[in-house]
């Protein structure tokens, strides 16, 4: 099984927002996400690429565009949902599985870290 991956950061704000949050979490803060994105695949392309990696930069720049010092809890992604560092991954997820379509790529995972210690992933076929 091949693999790539990619890795990007942001500065995001966000609140959660379940029953007793743990002090200091149900305010606004922010947190210095770092982003990979791990693409895995058993066979290479024509090229001998698993992935575009021109496509995989585009995907982590658009992604660094829509959560750059926004407040999760107000982007239409979040509504309704408690925006946790594990609803975040299946949120990138969603959206890089849309924007890199290699047919050699049979699997994403995103993992998100919150900070030097902590991290959330989301990992599924395409």
């Amino acid at each position: 099984m091949y693999e790539v991956t990619a890795l990007d950061d942001f500065v995001a704000q966000h609140y959660l927002t379940v029953p007793n949050p743990p002090a200091g979490e149900g305010e606004p803060h922010s947190h210095h996400f770092e982003v990979e994105l791990t693409f895995r695949g058993g066979e290479l392309n024509e090229y001998d690429y698993l992935v575009d990696i021109d496509d995989v930069e585009a995907a982590l720049a658009e992604l660094r565009e829509r959560y750059t010092d926004a407040l999760l809890n107000d982007l239409p992604e979040f509504e309704g949902r408690n925006p946790s560092v594990e609803r975040l991954s299946r949120v990138v997820w969603d959206r890089v599985a849309d924007r890199v379509t290699d047919e050699t790529v049979e699997a994403v995972t995103v993992t998100i870290w919150e900070d030097d210690q902590a991290n959330a992933a989301y990992d599924a076929p395409v």
